[in-house]
């Protein structure tokens, strides 16, 4: 008897992700040619939980027009950021039986973009990535040349972003699958980002397994050692590559379906709270984003009904 409970839960655990899909998500990210006005936006992609890109969102921040490596150097070269180093471009990610964090290294942002740049080398791969505000908190000199905040999503939403971060990197640097609890506009100044995507719906076939968290540290000969993080605890976290899925191993990953999207220059991608992406780059792409902390609503509750059974069920 329990066993066929089992079975009938598993299967609406299976059957779920479509039903969803074919009421609400769209098959590509749709595009705007203009941004929202609040009530549109609250009503259109916040509600329903739908991304979108925002085009001509940008184009009257002075960033937009100045944003550019030299410009970078010219005006931010000697101030000092944290900046990610990494053997492979992961950062945040399984490596193993390890989930893995970067080593942070402080370097004045002349030094990463001298690697950008082709002048210098480094060990391994440089992101400046980090999220806690550091645009406001490292890089207060480029404040002027943006808004602090997107003036039609704080109204839409009824608060200011809790964040605002900077991101500067090469194009091995890769932001492993995952999910956040933030409202995420993320704005491309310069290059390009690509964004595969998975709406919360579809957690049934996205497997999570418990890791050891670690840290790269950097050795003075530029190797990289693997370190555990002994005082935390196991990280839940996404071991599968959606670039290239190991399907023996998580076959149902074979029924989700993702959307890519490219976000250009002058671009804003609307990445709803709860959504599963990951995000490659252009060489030297410089973007901004602002998270917006999401209301922990019903629509927050059912999805964390969702994962509950899914974990429940075994089914990944």
């Amino acid at each position: 008897m329990a066993e066929a409970a089992l079975d009938a839960m598993r299967r609406e655990l299976r059957e779920f992700p479509a039903a969803a899909r074919e009421l609400s998500v769209p098959l590509a990210v749709p595009y705007l040619d203009e941004p929202p006005t609040p009530l549109h936006f609250y009503r259109d992609w916040v509600c329903p939980n739908r991304p979108c890109i925002i085009r001509n969102a940008l184009q009257h921040w002075p960033a937009f027009q100045k944003w550019s490596l030299p410009y970078l150097r010219a005006t931010v070269g000697s101030t000092e950021v944290s900046v990610a180093v990494t053997p492979d471009g992961y950062a945040d990610a399984v490596r193993g039986d390890r989930f893995v964090m970067p080593a942070e290294r402080r370097l004045p942002l002349s030094c990463v973009l001298d690697v950008l740049e082709g002048q210098a080398q480094h060990p391994g791969v440089l992101y400046v990535q980090k999220q806690c505000s550091n645009l406001p908190s490292e890089l207060p000199q480029l404040l002027p040349d943006l808004e602090s905040h997107v003036p039609w999503a704080s109204e839409a939403l009824g608060k200011m972003p809790d964040a605002v971060n900077f991101w500067l990197g090469e194009a091995a640097a890769v932001t492993s699958l995952h999910k956040d609890h933030y409202e995420n506009l993320y704005c491309v100044v310069s290059g390009e980002k690509h964004f595969l995507l998975h709406p919360p719906s579809d957690r049934p076939f996205i497997p999570y397994e418990l890791y050891t968290p670690a840290t790269y540290q950097l050795t003075e000969e530029g190797t990289f050692k693997m370190v555990d993080e002994e005082a935390m605890e196991k990280v839940p976290w996404i071991p599968l590559d959606p670039l290239a899925p190991d399907l023996a191993r998580y076959p149902s990953y074979s029924q989700a379906q993702a959307l890519r999207c490219t976000v250009r220059a002058g671009e804003m991608l609307y990445l709803p709270a709860l959504w599963f992406h990951h995000v490659q780059q252009s060489h030297g792409c410089i973007a901004v984003n602002f998270w917006y902390d999401m209301e922990y609503d019903l629509k927050y509750s059912y999805f964390q009904l969702l994962d509950s059974l899914t974990k429940a069920s075994g089914l990944n």
